[in-house]
């Protein structure tokens, strides 16, 4: 038994939006017997076969991953850049698609050339992105942490702009705002403990080869040794 759980190597899973395309990636590339295993249960922890699945939050994937629970995470770029944690990442999976971007108020033109200026409030999720990202920029940024509806920010002046996940930028369009830039893309990725990628490399680069036969693909494949 390793943590409390079967043997075999553990994956960590993202609750949420990312779920049920990872459950068919994983039914896809053979980890599974059915989708149904982790669809219609309400288990936390579940054991198919060789495998043991975990079912958590996003955010808590890269602690599960770095501190041993779980051997190998699915979880998205954005969660792994605010965070850099100590994992590998292995595979980018190609799915989740979304980006990081500024955003501001159509209406607030002096913010719209970041180039121009020296300093802003910035409002975000990410807080750790948005520095890094005003850093790079030379721009001296008040970065404010927020849990939700970050597009409110601007709206009753708590910041001049805004760093979000966006998709279609439709609630941006309906909350009078626009674009500026784009930071980066974001698609979910598969992640590894560090120690288990040591210990587990054989199964490990089969695991990354089953996953590649589905999504295709050699970019950011992490050389184990």
């Amino acid at each position: 038994m390793k943590n409390g759980l079967k043997n075999g190597l553990t994956f960590a899973l993202p609750k949420g939006t990312l779920f049920p395309d990872t459950v068919r990636l994983l039914y896809k590339a053979g980890f599974l017997k059915t989708e149904e295993v982790l669809l219609e249960s309400r288990k936390l922890v579940i054991n198919d076969g060789p495998y043991t699945f975990i079912i958590c939050r996003p955010t808590d994937i890269p602690t599960f991953v770095e501190h041993g629970a779980a051997d190998l995470g699915i979880v998205g770029k954005d969660v792994i850049e605010e965070q850099r944690r100590e994992i590998f990442e292995l595979l980018d999976l190609k799915y989740g698609k979304c980006h990081f971007a500024v955003a501001a108020p159509k209406d607030n033109p002096k913010v719209h050339d970041l180039g121009k200026l020296t300093e802003v409030r910035a409002a975000s999720k990410f807080p750790e992105v948005t520095r890094r990202f005003f850093k790079g920029l030379g721009v001296r940024a008040e970065v404010i942490k927020m849990h939700g509806n970050v597009e409110l920010a601007p709206l009753v002046g708590l910041a001049d702009v805004i760093v979000d996940l966006v998709s279609t930028g439709r609630t941006l369009r309906e909350n009078n705002l626009i674009e500026i830039t784009k930071i980066m893309d974001i698609t979910a990725r598969l992640v590894a403990n560090r120690v288990a990628a040591r210990v587990y490399d054989r199964e490990i680069k089969a695991i990354v080869k089953k996953f590649k036969s589905v999504v295709g693909g050699e970019k950011n494949e992490v050389n184990l040794k």
